[in-house]
Parts: C-alpha cells; structure tokens; sequence
C-alpha cells in the first residue's frame, strides 16, 4: 500500500533544534535512501539505540518507509541486557549514534547487527517514496520483560497501530494535541504510540524533552507557557514532583492532561487539575499488548474518584472472576463486581515475539487478559482496584522483578534471590530484594548487580533471609515476601 507520513513539526526545549514538517520529510527521504543503500530489506528488525530526540522520529519513520520493523531499545540498558535482547530479536540493523558505548558496539558487531549512523545520510533529498509499507507487517516491537533472561517482545503491526490513533481520535479529538509535550520514554508504550506518535502523526507539534528529569519537572509551569503546550502525559509520580516544586503556568494553554501508568487518586487528580488551570485530567488505561491507551474519562459524567478510569477507546471490556483453573471458561462479573480485566481490540498486538506459548496464554478467541484487577459501574465505566502483574512501576519506569531475579541467582554464593516493591516516596515504588546467600556477603552481590543491571533496576533495599517460600505451584508469592522482609527491616 502507498504510505506517506502527514506529520506535525519536531521540537527540543532543551536544545532549541526546530525541525519543521518539510524538513521532516526531507530527512525521512534522505536517511530511508541512505538505509535502503546499506542493504535494509522488507522485514529486518532495526535496533533503534536512542530515544527522545528529533532523530529518534525521523529515522522511526525512515525504516518504516522501507519496510523494516523498528524495535526502540532502552539507552540505558547495559551490554549484558543489550545482548540478550539482540539474541532474541537478531537485528539485521542496529542504528546507533556519538553517544553508544563501546561495550555496546562490541555486542551488535558480536551478534552481526550492521551498525549504522543515519547522521552520516546525504543532505541532498532524494525525494520520498510511497514505502514498502503492507498493514499486517510488523511494525514495532516493545520489549516489555526480560532483557536479563528471557525477553518477552510485543509485536504491533501498522494495522493494530493505525487501529490505535483512530480509536484516540474519534474518542478524544485531535485539535487538543496541537502542541504536545512528551516528557516519557520513547522505548515503550505509553510514551511512544500514546503520548508522541498519536499527535505527531495526526499533524500536531510535538516538543521532546529527556525522560523523568527533575530538573524539567520542577520548571514545568514555565515550559509549559514558553512553549505554549496545549496538551501532556505524564505518571503520577511526576505530579508528586511538580506539584510540590513547579510554579503552575500562567498562560491557560494547557487543555488536557493525560496520566498513565498508574491512576491518579481522586484529591491529586483535583490538584493537577488546579495547578492546570482548570486543564482537563483523565486517568488513562493503557497495556502495552493493546497499543497502550485504551481507555479514560469520555464524557460530562465523569467526575474524579479513586481508582475511576473511564470508558474504552476503541475496546469492548469485560470483567471475570478469577479461577485456578486456566482451561476453564471464565465466568462474567456482576456490575459493580471486581475481578480480571479482558479486552478486546482492534489495536491488539499480533503477538509476543516468536513466542507463540506466551501469546497463547494471554489472548483468548481474541481477548487479552491484562492481569489487573477492577470493574464496571452501571455506565460501563471501568474502576481500577489493583494489578495482579508483579511489575515495579518506579515513577512509570517499568522494573520487571524477575530481571532482577535472574541475574542476582547467577551471582556465586547466592542460593535465591526475590526482588519487590518498597515504597518510596519520590518514585512511588522502587527495587527492594531478598536474597538467601551461601558465601556471598552484600558488598559481592551489589558489584556484581552493578554490573548486569541498569540503574533504574538496582536494588535499594536489600534484605537478607534464610528462605524464599512458594506455592504449591513452585511459584513465589511476592507480596508474602514483601511482608516478611519488610516486617523484619531496621
């Protein structure tokens, strides 16, 4: 099919770059033909190593405009993490840039990634093609868990993605989003379909800034009216932060306010609302496996509460009680009956990653089962009360548990090891583990963390147990650790 991207223009507040729409297109041409030179085929999966940039979008849409599926990776992954998703995903093309590390050089070239820099693609403009872009190709793919140990990739089409930003227009508009500010990660999700591609794509202005930066986060009121932003997403620990730090703006541009990740509680949802200048709030729901936002407040009727998300966009939900057993037909909640959350999507992902035993589980005659816990009111209005999933949400960066896991049993003198949530009181949660050691003292396993681990994954507590108990299952109970340990912290 002929694809030809409409886009708004690019802006970076911290560095003052401005790239208009023509510039865009002249970059997307320039560095597609500059890809289609270094042997790009319809298919490759392309490593994009950089994110949150005027190039990061530019070169997302170049190697779509060849046909080739982009896979965002997060910068701050270590090598160790960098080579086990490569292995998984065997990238034809790693696009990387002044700043990639060596070590990480080294992994790509070791796993036969060809490694390239589109800053090096002719100025001169070749002219845009009409794409190799077919609807069922794969278009993304989100690595949601095990980038220490067994990687469980998300794969969207351009089908389920274009699914996803028409659903957001007809149940949110577009004219809102005119100038957009994205202040999330570009590797996952919500930052990435939702919050930048979804205006950027509808013809809106979309303003980059680096992800969870307290420094922005603090002066937020000001970027907001120097850039006359209109509309943002955020998390809620970034509220904590700004509403505490952040002068509110002055201007009245800001017109709505996205917040995922986790819902908002009903008095900080006022507050924002307040510091926003009366700007509209909405709790946004979104999966990863269903293109992120797939639902929120639609309406005049709906007013701020706790755990109240809204109603789908673009998805039919359903609400079943729980059971042991994973063959058996779930039965339907009543209204007003909390149990597991399904969807049903167009947006829906093809899959996970070459792992067909995963997808299985998760989707049903073509139903995803979210693994979080809420319910419907009488309006059809979905209320979230709490995750099944055992995901660390630190200020909205996703920790998957079982990362840490497994790379802290891999450490000698270390018998067992389960990493959970502690509270903490800027980013709402971050990593506490308990380990069971046969030799090893502490000072050993956080060297040894430090370098497997990305930052945002190292432990900040640690507790040290004589066992880790599990089901019957064989399976840990995190939160009954958690309790143990943190009934025994000094």
């Amino acid at each position: 099919m002929l694809f030809e991207p409409v886009t708004g223009a690019l802006s970076e507040p911290l560095t003052g770059r401005h790239w208009d729409a023509q510039e865009i297109r002249r970059k997307i041409a320039a560095r597609g033909a500059h890809l289609d030179g270094q042997g790009l085929a319809k298919g490759d999966r392309v490593f994009i190593h950089y994110g949150n940039s005027l190039e990061f979008f530019v070169d997302l849409m170049a190697v779509w405009m060849q046909g080739g599926c982009a896979v965002p990776i997060d910068a701050r992954l270590t090598a160790f993490e960098i080579e086990t998703l490569a292995k998984a995903a065997r990238p034809a093309v790693a696009l990387i840039n002044d700043a990639t590390d060596t070590s990480i050089l080294a992994v790509l070239e070791a796993v036969g990634a060809k490694r390239v820099k589109l800053e090096a693609a002719p100025a001169t403009d070749p002219g845009l093609r009409s794409g190799r872009i077919h609807l069922d190709d794969p278009a993304l793919i989100l690595f949601t868990s095990g980038t220490t140990g067994d990687p469980k990739g998300v794969v969207h089409t351009h089908r389920s993605l274009r699914a996803r930003w028409t659903s957001l227009r007809d149940s949110l508009g577009k004219d809102v989003y005119r100038r957009t500010l994205c202040m999330l990660p570009t590797h996952f999700g919500h930052g990435l379909i939702c919050n930048a591609l979804f205006p950027w794509l509808s013809g809106n202005d979309l303003f980059i800034l680096p992800p969870f930066r307290p420094d922005f986060v603090a002066n937020l009121g000001t970027l907001v009216d120097t850039h006359e932003i209109t509309a943002m997403s955020s998390v809620p620990t970034v509220w904590n932060l700004a509403l505490r730090m952040a002068r509110p703006p002055q201007k009245g541009t800001l017109q709505r306010i996205h917040c995922g990740s986790a819902p908002l509680t009903k008095a900080m949802w006022e507050q924002v609302s307040d510091w926003a200048g009366g700007a509209r709030v909405l709790n946004t729901y979104g999966i990863t496996e269903t293109g992120s936002w797939v639902a929120g407040p639609v309406g005049d009727d709906i007013e701020p509460e706790d755990g109240l998300v809204g109603r789908p966009f673009g998805a039919v939900i359903k609400i079943t009680r729980q059971t042991e057993d994973e063959t058996a037909e779930p039965e339907l909640c009543a209204t007003g009956e909390a149990g597991m959350i399904w969807l049903n999507t167009p947006a829906l992902m093809a899959g996970y990653f070459e792992r067909d035993d995963l997808t299985a589980k998760a989707v049903r005659d073509g139903w995803f089962m979210t693994g979080d816990i809420g319910m419907l009111d009488e309006r059809g209005v979905l209320y979230l009360r709490g995750r099944e999933r055992d995901e660390i949400n630190k200020g909205g960066m996703k920790v998957y548990p079982s990362d840490v896991d497994g790379v802290a049993i891999q450490c000698p003198g270390i018998a067992d090891a389960c990493a959970f949530a502690v509270a903490d009181r800027l980013y709402g949660q971050d990593v506490g583990l308990a380990v069971v050691m046969e030799g090893a003292s502490l000072d050993d396993l956080k060297m040894f963390l430090g370098a497997k681990l990305a930052k945002h994954q190292m432990p900040v507590r640690y507790f040290v147990t004589d066992d880790i108990p599990r089901t019957s299952r064989g399976k840990i109970n995190r939160d009954h650790v958690a309790k143990a340990c943190l009934g025994l912290a000094t």
